[in-house]
């Protein structure tokens, strides 16, 4: 099937919305997930006894999708699998320009009746050139024109993300959780099955936006590896795409096909034609997080020496392990910086050689500090450690102070800047959130422990050393 870029472009920022079939048995989930909806919503639904229940939702119901009095963008279409052809059918006489089967129960079920299904679905669709996304998924979400997969997400300002997974749950989970790390959304889509448009369409979908600066993506298997590598390597050539791929082991791997009836692809295969394309692999959603963020904030990352400062003696050592085990290096400072810090450190050496403990008198010149590793040759990044001791609260001026602090850094170099939040009290999450979200609203990437940061700056090395 001929993909048309600008169908997709209706579906992903609609005027017109419809979702056909909702139920009362899920409380209408699907027409409440869209009460944000910046357009116009409509139902399509021919059970008399849903009728006020949905007039009472504030949407316009109708029995037919012709009688819909304007062209329809996209379809959200929540019908028994047995009904999907009919609907298709009228979503194709309609010129609806896309239409999420959230309908499911066809080739991963594995039976010989819900393969047939799909395979009608699929001749339907090609033949006249309709774009399916799906069945058996969640479909699309933009908070920009509030389209949700969930009612439970959020809506608003773009972020600069593009998403695309097979999983609904995944795709779900992403955005809400990337969402409270200070990563946000600006279009994904869970397309499921993948009968008719697949992830190489939505990945060159994304590729062309530029509203979208990186790609992440969750998948499980592919139906044509050639198409799919041949995209994603012209378009990691353009932006980052960061890749994570279910059923990596034999269990996972069996558990794909009753998911979304995929076909699993031999792990070292799948690696080394990522490699290969450019694209970056990670292994959990909180790396995948964390790798977008880096990829997002920090414009370039040129060498793998750091300096690490802000903390005291043992968090010094663990975290130089940490990033030393990550493939970063915290070398020695140059001779020149050893110098300038004896003008004003009483003892130079040990634990003040990099990483630099400025605990106590120190602490009162950590801005002279700061000028002095922006200026190191041999330092390429600074992770600065922001907190507090334990049982204590992060209060307004210790925000401000450290923003002034890593923006001053940030002027006299052109280097990355990450800060590692510690809090340790009963409201550490909270805290830990909102003063990582604080830095970030103002430019400077952050990460609420140590593993997570080196890990995501690992990650954006290896894609800007693969790019240059």
């Amino acid at each position: 099937m001929k993909v048309d870029f600008s169908r997709l472009e209706r579906a992903f920022n609609p005027r017109v919305v419809v979702v056909v079939g909702d139920s009362r048995a899920t409380n209408f989930e699907w027409i409440r997930g869209q009460k944000e909806f910046k357009g116009k919503l409509y139902s399509v639904h021919t059970n008399p006894a849903t009728f006020e229940d949905i007039k009472a939702l504030g949407v316009q119901n109708f029995t037919s999708l012709q009688d819909i009095p304007e062209p329809v963008d996209l379809a959200i279409v929540a019908v028994s699998r047995k009904a999907a052809l009919a609907v298709l059918d009228d979503c194709i006489r309609k010129g609806v320009a896309a239409a999420h089967f959230f309908s499911a129960g066809f080739s991963e079920t594995g039976t010989e009746e819900g393969r047939a299904l799909e395979r009608q679905l699929v001749a339907r669709a090609e033949e006249a050139n309709f774009h399916l996304i799906g069945p058996n998924c969640m479909g699309i979400f933009n908070p920009a024109a509030g389209i949700r997969q969930s009612e439970d997400q959020y809506t608003g300002a773009p972020g600069h993300v593009g998403f695309l997974s097979q999983s609904g749950s995944v795709a779900i989970t992403f955005s809400m959780d990337a969402h409270h790390q200070g990563l946000d959304i600006n279009k994904a889509v869970s397309y499921g099955n993948g009968i008719v448009l697949d992830s190489p369409d939505f990945m060159e979908f994304f590729g062309r936006d530029d509203g979208v600066r990186a790609i992440g993506m969750y998948v499980e298997g592919v139906k044509n590896g050639r198409r799919f590598f041949s995209v994603l390597r012209d378009v990691a050539a353009r932006k980052p795409v960061v890749v994570w791929k279910g059923g990596r082991t034999e269990e996972g791997g069996r558990a794909i096909a009753s998911h979304t009836g995929s076909l699993a692809v031999p792990q070292a295969v799948f690696d080394a034609a990522l490699r290969q394309c450019g694209a970056l692999q990670v292994t959990t959603i909180e790396e995948l997080i964390d790798t977008l963020k880096a990829l997002v904030f920090l414009r370039d990352v040129r060498g793998n020496r750091l300096a690490i400062a802000g903390g005291a003696g043992g968090q010094s050592v663990t975290s130089t392990d940490e990033f030393a085990e990550a493939g970063l290096r915290v070398p020695p400072l140059s001779q020149g910086s050893y110098d300038e810090l004896a003008t004003f450190f009483e003892v130079v050496g040990g634990s003040y050689r990099n990483p630099i403990d400025v605990a106590g008198p120190v602490r009162r010149d950590m801005r002279r500090v700061m000028g002095i590793l922006a200026q190191d040759p041999n330092i390429d990044n600074l992770v600065f450690f922001a907190g507090t001791k334990p049982g204590r609260h992060i209060v307004p001026e210790q925000y401000q102070n450290t923003l002034d602090l890593l923006q001053s850094f940030r002027q006299k170099a052109d280097k990355p800047v990450i800060a590692v939040i510690s809090v340790h009290n009963e409201n550490a999450e909270k805290e830990t959130r909102d003063y990582m979200l604080k830095l970030q609203s103002a430019g400077i990437l952050a990460y609420p422990s140590i593993t997570r940061g080196a890990v995501a700056l690992r990650n954006a090395l290896r894609y800007f050393q693969r790019r240059r």
